[in-house]
Protein backbone atom coordinates (compact mmCIF):
# COMPACT_ATOMS: atom_id res chain seq x y z
CA UNK A 1 0.00 0.00 0.00
CA UNK A 2 1.28 3.45 -0.91
CA UNK A 3 1.41 6.19 1.72
CA UNK A 4 -0.06 9.12 -0.21
CA UNK A 5 0.72 11.57 2.59
CA UNK A 6 4.47 10.98 2.50
CA UNK A 7 6.76 13.39 0.65
CA UNK A 8 6.76 12.72 -3.08
CA UNK A 9 9.87 11.43 -4.83
CA UNK A 10 11.07 11.73 -8.39
CA UNK A 11 10.23 8.05 -8.96
CA UNK A 12 6.62 8.88 -8.12
CA UNK A 13 6.41 11.15 -11.16
CA UNK A 14 7.26 8.18 -13.38
CA UNK A 15 4.97 5.76 -11.52
CA UNK A 16 2.02 8.13 -11.49
CA UNK A 17 2.37 9.05 -15.17
CA UNK A 18 2.62 5.39 -16.18
CA UNK A 19 -0.41 4.54 -14.03
CA UNK A 20 -2.65 6.63 -16.27
CA UNK A 21 -4.30 4.77 -19.17
CA UNK A 22 -3.07 4.80 -22.77
CA UNK A 23 0.31 6.30 -21.83
CA UNK A 24 3.34 5.96 -24.06
CA UNK A 25 6.88 7.13 -23.41
CA UNK A 26 8.94 8.97 -25.99
CA UNK A 27 12.58 9.89 -25.64
CA UNK A 28 12.95 12.76 -28.07
CA UNK A 29 16.16 14.38 -26.81
CA UNK A 30 18.54 12.13 -24.93
CA UNK A 31 17.29 9.90 -22.17
CA UNK A 32 14.69 12.23 -20.68
CA UNK A 33 11.23 10.62 -20.82
CA UNK A 34 8.23 12.34 -22.36
CA UNK A 35 4.93 10.87 -21.14
CA UNK A 36 2.19 11.10 -23.74
CA UNK A 37 -1.46 10.22 -24.15
CA UNK A 38 -2.79 10.10 -27.70
CA UNK A 39 0.57 11.45 -28.94
CA UNK A 40 0.19 14.55 -26.74
CA UNK A 41 2.76 15.19 -24.02
CA UNK A 42 1.42 15.71 -20.51
CA UNK A 43 4.57 15.32 -18.37
CA UNK A 44 8.16 15.49 -19.50
CA UNK A 45 11.63 15.78 -18.09
CA UNK A 46 13.23 18.75 -19.77
CA UNK A 47 16.80 19.05 -20.99
CA UNK A 48 18.82 21.90 -19.44
CA UNK A 49 17.84 25.15 -21.13
CA UNK A 50 19.07 28.74 -20.80
CA UNK A 51 15.71 29.98 -19.49
CA UNK A 52 15.81 27.90 -16.27
CA UNK A 53 18.99 28.67 -14.37
CA UNK A 54 20.24 28.90 -10.81
CA UNK A 55 20.04 32.62 -9.96
CA UNK A 56 23.25 32.44 -7.90
CA UNK A 57 25.50 30.47 -10.24
CA UNK A 58 23.86 30.93 -13.63
CA UNK A 59 24.07 27.17 -14.19
CA UNK A 60 21.22 25.57 -16.08
CA UNK A 61 18.87 23.44 -14.01
CA UNK A 62 19.30 19.82 -15.01
CA UNK A 63 16.20 18.50 -13.25
CA UNK A 64 13.20 20.42 -14.60
CA UNK A 65 9.92 18.55 -15.05
CA UNK A 66 7.10 20.06 -17.12
CA UNK A 67 3.43 19.38 -16.29
CA UNK A 68 0.51 20.51 -18.44
CA UNK A 69 -2.28 22.31 -16.59
CA UNK A 70 -5.94 22.76 -17.54
CA UNK A 71 -5.98 26.56 -17.66
CA UNK A 72 -4.05 29.77 -17.18
CA UNK A 73 -5.88 30.19 -13.85
CA UNK A 74 -4.58 26.79 -12.70
CA UNK A 75 -1.09 27.74 -13.81
CA UNK A 76 -1.19 31.04 -11.93
CA UNK A 77 -2.57 29.37 -8.80
CA UNK A 78 0.42 27.02 -8.75
CA UNK A 79 3.19 29.45 -9.64
CA UNK A 80 1.97 32.43 -7.61
CA UNK A 81 1.52 30.48 -4.38
CA UNK A 82 4.60 31.38 -2.32
CA UNK A 83 4.52 27.94 -0.67
CA UNK A 84 4.45 26.09 -3.98
CA UNK A 85 7.59 24.63 -5.57
CA UNK A 86 6.15 25.18 -9.06
CA UNK A 87 7.50 27.93 -11.28
CA UNK A 88 7.52 29.13 -14.85
CA UNK A 89 9.84 31.08 -17.13
CA UNK A 90 9.20 33.64 -19.88
CA UNK A 91 9.74 30.80 -22.40
CA UNK A 92 6.48 29.29 -21.11
CA UNK A 93 4.41 32.49 -21.23
CA UNK A 94 1.10 31.60 -22.87
CA UNK A 95 1.81 27.87 -22.50
CA UNK A 96 -0.48 25.88 -20.24
CA UNK A 97 2.23 24.23 -18.20
CA UNK A 98 4.18 24.61 -14.99
CA UNK A 99 7.73 23.63 -14.12
CA UNK A 100 9.02 21.76 -11.08
CA UNK A 101 12.58 20.89 -10.20
CA UNK A 102 12.97 17.23 -9.29
CA UNK A 103 15.06 18.36 -6.33
CA UNK A 104 11.94 20.07 -4.92
CA UNK A 105 9.36 17.36 -5.63
CA UNK A 106 9.55 16.32 -1.95
CA UNK A 107 7.87 19.59 -1.02
CA UNK A 108 4.69 17.96 -2.32
CA UNK A 109 2.96 14.95 -0.85
CA UNK A 110 2.53 11.97 -3.13
CA UNK A 111 -1.20 12.75 -3.12
CA UNK A 112 -0.58 16.34 -4.29
CA UNK A 113 1.77 15.12 -7.00
CA UNK A 114 -0.80 12.54 -8.11
CA UNK A 115 -3.38 15.30 -8.54
CA UNK A 116 -1.00 17.35 -10.69
CA UNK A 117 -0.13 14.33 -12.88
CA UNK A 118 -3.79 13.32 -13.21
CA UNK A 119 -4.81 16.87 -14.13
CA UNK A 120 -2.01 16.98 -16.70
CA UNK A 121 -3.23 13.73 -18.24
CA UNK A 122 -6.87 14.84 -18.18
CA UNK A 123 -6.20 18.08 -20.03
CA UNK A 124 -4.26 16.29 -22.78
CA UNK A 125 -6.33 13.11 -23.19
CA UNK A 126 -9.19 12.92 -25.67
CA UNK A 127 -12.59 13.93 -24.29
CA UNK A 128 -13.75 10.31 -24.37
CA UNK A 129 -10.69 8.98 -22.53
CA UNK A 130 -10.95 11.76 -19.96
CA UNK A 131 -14.67 11.08 -19.43
CA UNK A 132 -14.04 7.34 -19.07
CA UNK A 133 -11.28 7.93 -16.52
CA UNK A 134 -13.36 10.41 -14.53
CA UNK A 135 -16.32 8.00 -14.49
CA UNK A 136 -14.06 5.26 -13.11
CA UNK A 137 -12.48 7.61 -10.53
CA UNK A 138 -15.25 9.69 -8.94
CA UNK A 139 -14.03 12.46 -6.65
CA UNK A 140 -14.56 11.94 -3.04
Amino acid sequence: MVDDDRPAREEDVHELALAMPHVTIERLHGDNPVYQVGRKSFVFFRNPRPDAVDPETGERYRDVIVFWVPSEADKLALVQDEHSPFFTTPHFDGHLSVLLRASRVGELSRRELAEVVQDAWLCRASPRRAADWLAAHPAG
